[in-house]
């Protein structure tokens, strides 16, 4: 099923914060931005983040990125098998994430910044 109405409706955060209209009211994302929004939420308060930040061991990196792999996959809006974690460069503290989900046709990609 592939839909443009709002299927998922969620406030929209950034920095970590309620983002607010003019008139001081909760400003409200829906569908894969909420999609993004509960992953990029889901590796922070994992702890998978901090772990991540923390390690300098290639493999036990890597064991991590796998860790929040397996994370995302267990999101069922996400399409098991798509989940692609990379960093933008090594030890930079910053993640690009992508998945296909099960609603939209486009692939999902954002970013979590380890050190927020």
């Amino acid at each position: 099923m592939h839909t443009d109405k709002p299927l998922y409706i969620d406030l929209l955060i950034t920095g970590r914060n309620l983002t607010l209209n003019s008139a001081s009211e909760p400003v409200l994302c829906n569908n894969r931005e909420s999609i993004a929004q509960d992953c990029q939420h889901a590796i922070i308060e994992s702890g998978l983040a901090t772990r991540l930040l923390a390690e300098k061991s290639p493999t036990l990196r890597a064991d991590i990125m796998m860790q929040m792999t397996l994370l995302i996959e267990d999101d069922e809006r996400i399409t098991p098998g798509t989940v692609s974690v990379t960093e933008e460069t090594p030890l930079s503290g910053r993640l690009l994430i992508s998945a296909h989900t099960e609603d939209f046709f486009e692939p999902l990609t954002f970013t979590v910044s380890l050190d927020d």
